[in-house]
């Protein structure tokens, strides 16, 4: 399963920052654009995936308005 985010970043005087605009409680840094983006998908595991039993299942669900 893959989703596409969008990366709202900018450069302050040492490091990137970065977050989610789908997610923004998601925050991180980087000292390269490239190490920023690798740390907000690590962060994005880490808060989808925390907390789950080892045996979880996936099922897509189509929610109409």
């Amino acid at each position: 399963m893959s989703n596409k985010f969008h990366l709202i970043y900018w450069k302050s005087d040492q490091v990137w920052l970065g977050k989610l605009m789908e997610h923004p409680e998601i925050m991180t840094q980087g000292e390269t654009l490239e190490e920023l983006e690798a740390n907000i998908m690590d962060a994005y595991q880490m808060m989808v995936f925390d907390d789950l039993p080892p045996q979880y299942q996936i099922k897509e669900i189509v929610c109409e308005a």
